[in-house]
């Protein structure tokens, strides 16, 4: 028999030690098998979708599984298909068992069912991220893979017992992570999967019910938990699935979405659905802040989001006055008691504006029931016909019950006194003389809770003409399927073959989109969602709460931040804060290790924010980076990044703090606000003491501070 000589291991010359056949045979040999099954598993998953494909789909509830298994199987194909055998994140021998178990993005079996990978989310993977020397878990040993370009080009062992260390000679602790720490940065997070720290694992396993709070400083690996939470929790919690609401992630700028998009679906996670709070309401893209910041603070409040209610509720009052309707038949009096009772017909929680026909069908049977009480021989069918071509009455219904756009009822508070007054009494007449503005729709970022509000509570007023539209676009689309269906059919010969297989039902119907005009971005994210997970939440004002909880009826989310990085400010703790806005379950877990910022930045930037905020939580840095925080002239701005840029053939740097300075594929500029969530190689600051005073500008100077991973250069300008 002929043997292989392929081998997925490409150490340097350095690391001439490890690639000793005794120390990675084994591997190799694990390898094929993971490619072999691969392979197969990939040919299986297309066979299977193509079958799902071609199957008829049928109607109703056949239809939709179909759907389903073709979403679900069209997936799991991309998936499998982002990877090779670089599938694999490592290896980990138990104390009970000597044979290696295998971690890997995905779980993967050969075609016997035997497991070649379990998925990192699986318990018997837990040991794989948590096992300390403190705590191992069981394990006897542990070999993690750094994989490039489809080959490991290098592996870090732990061991945990004294038989371990007998039978390993590769032994290198926390190398792995380390070396991970001071690899360069790209415009997109890097991959992190094989080196979650045993802290941050914890956190990523735990339940989902109720909120639970990740709070910590600069560098200690919130947005990473974040981020494979919501992977875990998608395959650990059938309650979460996409089809009973799945995830919505929120991130606090565009920036931030566009650094994380690979994370999830590098972790088979395509469906969730990720945007800023600014995207929950179609007017947050062009909306600017609010320039005056007492009336900022007024809106932020939760109060003012509840003033909603009652603005909608000025409109569901029945008319205090009588109706008399004439019909072909007979008259009939509508009185105020008879308003009442149909005003009263729709159920709770129906928004405003689709409780109208409920309140239309309430009032129809009334009259339908007065007519019969008159004795009148006037078919009910035909009489609801009659009563819908009433003028008056219709007109009637309108005015009592009107249909409102959420923009006007907004733009109403802000440019009629006596409505705001009655809407939120609350308001001093100061306060209400503040809110006034002459242009009612002049949308700012404050407003948008308000909005956001108001479209929920109203529903919206053209749901039933696009709903008309789309069952009218559909029809159509099938008519014209049955004619070219008809066409090719008369024009067939024999009658034999396809056109054969065009005359079944089920085929005619699976050629028609039943929902061509398909679901705006808005009504997806309008949820609800099983869980929210929201990141750098610090900076969420309570009216802002209010549109992420209106998604979240279960009240399962996870709730990413640090209180030191509260540009506004954050005195409270977080449970006083989220007790405030309506959550009460919530628990708290800290990260206190920076992963990321060097020791030389972390000595500049620590006083920087305790200055501001005294009981600020820093973060203790793990390493450094050999590189002294250098402070030069604003002068020398070109000069440091043109010399960064020399030195380094791969990585990323940004300039933050200077609008001037044009960013190019490697060297970005941004704000210190747009710069948070984000990390570099080389941060350049310009003129950071010119931010801002206050807890504003400190948070701002600490935020660009510790963005660096490796040099931090502050540029001043003299004088």
């Amino acid at each position: 028999m002929k043997t292989t000589t392929t081998t997925w291991f490409d150490l340097p010359d350095r690391l001439s030690a490890k690639a000793e056949p005794s120390r990675i045979a084994n591997d190799d040999r694990h390898f094929r098998e993971v490619a072999r099954s691969l392979d197969l598993t990939r040919t299986d998953l297309a066979a299977r979708l193509d079958a799902s494909r071609r199957r008829p789909g049928g109607a109703g509830r056949a239809a939709l599984d179909r759907d389903l298994e073709t979403h679900r199987l069209s997936a799991r194909l991309r998936s499998f298909g982002r990877h090779g055998v670089d599938l694999c994140l490592g290896r980990i021998v138990r104390e009970d068992d000597p044979e290696p178990i295998w971690v890997g993005r995905l779980g993967l079996t050969d075609e016997e069912g035997n497991r070649v990978l379990v998925d990192w989310r699986s318990p018997v993977a837990e040991a794989f991220f948590g096992a300390t020397h403190a705590n191992p878990m069981g394990l006897v040993s542990r070999r993690r893979y750094r994989w490039t370009g489809g080959r490991v080009t290098d592996y870090w062992d732990e061991v945990f017992t004294e038989e371990g260390m007998r039978d390993n000679a590769s032994l290198d602790d926390q190398s792995a992570f380390l070396a991970s720490l001071g690899s360069s940065r790209s415009s997109r997070m890097r991959d992190v999967l094989g080196t979650i720290q045993s802290d941050q694992d914890a956190i990523i396993r735990a339940g989902s019910r109720g909120a639970l709070v990740v709070d910590g400083g600069p560098g200690t690996g919130k947005t990473v938990v974040a981020l494979h939470r919501t992977a875990y929790l998608l395959y650990s919690d059938p309650r979460l699935g996409h089809s009973r609401g799945g995830v919505l992630f929120v991130g606090p700028h565009v920036p931030y979405l566009s650094y994380v998009s690979d994370v999830l679906p590098s972790l088979g996670e395509e469906g969730v659905l990720t945007c800023t709070v600014r995207d929950l309401v179609p007017e947050g893209e062009d909306a600017p802040a609010e320039a005056d910041p007492r009336v900022a603070l007024l809106k932020s409040r939760a109060a003012m989001v509840a003033a909603i209610e009652p603005a909608v509720g000025l409109y569901e009052e029945p008319p205090r006055e009588g109706l008399t309707v004439e019909t072909p038949w007979a008259e009939v009096r509508l009185g105020p008691e008879d308003w009442e009772v149909a005003f009263d017909a729709p159920s709770p929680g129906t928004p405003h504006n689709e409780a109208r026909e409920e309140v239309w069908e309430a009032l129809v049977e009334i009259l339908v029931e007065k007519h019969d009480d008159e004795e009148v021989d006037a078919p009910h069918d035909l009489l609801r016909r009659v009563l819908r071509q009433d003028t008056d009455l219709v007109d009637a219904v309108h005015r009592a019950w009107p249909l409102l756009d959420a923009d006007d009822l907004v733009g109403d508070l802000w440019t009629v006194p006596a409505y705001l007054r009655r809407c939120a009494p609350w308001l001093t007449p100061e306060e209400v003389g503040l809110l006034q503005r002459t242009e009612p729709k002049a949308w700012t970022v404050s407003d948008l809770p308000l909005l956001d509000a108001a479209r929920l509570r109203l529903g919206d007023a053209g749901a039933e003409r696009r709903r008309r539209r789309r069952e009218a676009a559909a029809e159509a689309e099938r008519r014209q399927v049955e004619t070219v269906i008809d066409d090719l059919i008369a024009a067939d010969d024999d009658g034999e073959g396809l056109v054969t297989m065009l005359r079944h039902p089920d085929l005619r119907r699976n050629l028609v989109d039943d929902d061509p005009v398909g679901r705006s971005r808005p009504e997806q994210l309008a949820g609800p969602f099983a869980h929210v997970v929201v990141d750098e939440a610090q900076e969420l004002t309570d009216a802002e709460w209010q549109m992420l909880l209106a998604r979240c009826p279960s009240r399962s989310l996870t709730i990413v931040g640090d209180r030191a990085q509260a540009r506004h400010g954050f005195t409270e703790s977080w449970q006083e804060r989220l007790a405030r806005v309506g959550l009460t379950q919530v628990s708290l877990a800290s990260l206190t290790v920076n992963y990321r910022t060097p020791e030389e930045v972390m000595a500049e930037a620590a006083p920087v924010i305790r200055a501001a905020v005294p009981d600020a939580n820093v973060p203790t840095s793990v390493r450094s980076s050999g590189v002294p925080v250098r402070h030069a002239d604003v002068a020398h701005r070109d000069a440091v990044v043109a010399d960064w840029l020399a030195r380094h053939d791969d990585g990323v740097a940004c300039v933050i703090g200077d609008p001037g300075f044009e960013g190019s594929s490697r060297v970005r500029s941004l704000s210190p606000e747009l710069a948070k969530g984000l990390e570099f190689d080389l941060v350049v600051l310009v003129d950071p003491d010119r931010w801002g005073d206050g807890v504003e500008g400190a948070v701002d100077r600490y935020v660009a501070m510790t963005r660096s991973t490796r040099e931090l250069v502050v540029l001043t300008t003299p004088g």
